[in-house]
Formats: C-alpha cells, sequence, structure tokens
C-alpha cells in the first residue's frame, strides 16, 4: 500500500464563504479549487490576506495548501481562507495559537448581509417621509 502524507483539515468562514483548507508538508503551493492561487484570485488584496497567517508564521514554503471555496464573493473566500489555514497551523503546533490569535486570524467574523425588511426599501433605509 502507498504511503501517504498527512494531511491537516481545517475548515475557515467569512459571510456566505466557506473554505475547506487542507495543509501537508511541500513546498508552498496554494491551489483554490484545482487552480493555483494567482489565477483564481484576481486581485492582489486577496492574495495578500490569503497568505497573511502563513507569513505572519513564516512557514510560506513549508506546507502545500490545497482548498475547495464556495458561497460568497473572491474577498469573502480569500478572508475564510485564511480563516481556514490559520486554524489548520494551530493543529500542526499549537505553540502558534497565542501569535495568531493576537493579530485576529482565528476570530470567525461572523458580520453578514442584513435581510431587507418589509414597508422598507432596503435593510435599513426608510422610504421618504412625506408629511403633506
Amino acid at each position: 500500500m502507498a504511503e501517504t502524507t498527512p494531511r491537516t483539515y481545517a475548515t475557515g468562514k467569512r459571510k456566505t464563504a466557506v473554505a475547506r483548507v487542507f495543509m501537508a508538508p511541500g513546498t508552498g503551493k496554494i491551489t483554490v479549487n484545482k487552480r493555483l492561487a494567482d489565477e483564481y484570485f484576481v486581485r492582489e488584496t486577496s492574495r495578500m490576506v490569503l497568505r497573511q497567517s502563513l507569513e505572519l508564521m513564516e512557514v510560506m514554503e513549508t506546507y502545500d495548501i490545497s482548498a475547495t471555496v464556495a458561497g460568497g464573493g473572491h474577498s469573502a473566500q480569500a478572508e475564510a481562507m485564511r480563516h481556514g489555514i490559520a486554524r489548520a497551523l494551530i493543529l500542526v503546533d499549537a505553540e502558534r495559537r497565542p501569535k495568531l490569535k493576537a493579530a485576529g486570524f482565528l476570530t470567525r467574523d461572523d458580520r453578514k448581509k442584513e435581510r431587507k425588511k418589509y414597508g422598507q426599501p432596503g435593510a435599513r433605509k426608510r422610504f421618504q417621509y412625506s408629511k403633506r
């Protein structure tokens, strides 16, 4: 039977985006939905957000990361991946937790879009009031 390298799995979330992150020892290759991260995320800011937790721990070329991302937009997907990568890094080495926690990468950002209410045009905006 073939010997497989141990993979670490973690889930990251942001708004409606969910990232399933698989991390294995490797050379620093990041794939998102079977595409390279640089191809998948067009914006440079999204690519930067994606790598933040790896750069903080200085392990950019230590792990290969494969992720499947669904829901939300590209920005939320990048933040969901950052959250998932941070969780996976802790599962590999628990001593990384204080540094990642201080940077805020372990906190699940639970802000979502507020629903539109009836009797008004948006979530908070009201129709214009007319006295006469």
